[in-house]
């Protein structure tokens, strides 16, 4: 999907620079718009969480657009991802407020979304220790370990059980076995490159 959606968020992205405004405050701001899926959903006004959603998303998109046209922070990367994964747990959260027969899917969702986390952190951390360096997905503040469920993948769920809410339980299940075979193919991956 990074070459269908990088060059119009590029093209935002060029013309938010002269304007002043920092990748770390587009960052932030779509977390803060991101978590008002929270109480929507919580009050199961799905079109209001869907639209705050996806204004997450296109933040998380622009504020690397923003980035690669002025510079790369350690500081912005650490605020990208510390947001993105707090909000991917903020979501099933926000399910499991709405109804309580949701919870235990959506803990089993959160649960899964660690397992990717720590894989791909826990990647990151090694690599830039060793010096290993990717630009599969772009330019980065660090390395992007792939897998079966990344970003485009997330956005597909949360799209598709804010307008199906009903399905909410199997689609959780179903994304959260998809997610741990990403944190086992991470961790083979792992293996493979840092065993000594």
């Amino acid at each position: 999907m990074r070459r269908i959606i990088d060059p119009p968020l590029d093209r935002i992205g060029r013309r938010l620079v002269p304007s002043g405004i920092s990748a770390n405050a587009v960052t932030l701001a779509g977390f803060a718009v991101g978590l008002l899926a929270v109480p929507c959903l919580a009050l199961q006004w799905y079109g209001a969480a869907l639209v705050a959603i996806l204004l997450n998303r296109l933040a998380d998109g622009l504020d690397g657009a923003v980035a690669r046209r002025t510079r790369l922070t350690d500081l912005g990367g650490y605020l990208d991802i510390v947001c993105d994964f707090i909000f991917y747990a903020a979501v099933p959260f926000g399910f499991a407020l709405a109804r309580p027969e949701n919870a235990v899917a959506a803990a089993f969702l959160i649960f899964s979304f660690a397992g990717t986390g720590s894989s791909f952190l826990a990647f990151a951390i090694l690599a830039a220790r060793r010096n290993l360096t990717t630009e599969a997905q772009g330019r980065k503040s660090l390395y992007y370990l792939g897998g079966l469920t990344e970003g485009t993948e997330t956005v597909a769920l949360f799209v598709a059980i804010c307008l199906f809410p009903a399905w909410f339980p199997a689609l959780a299940y179903f994304f959260g076995a998809s997610c741990w075979l990403t944190t086992i193919t991470r961790a083979l991956s792992a293996w493979r490159s840092f065993r000594d």
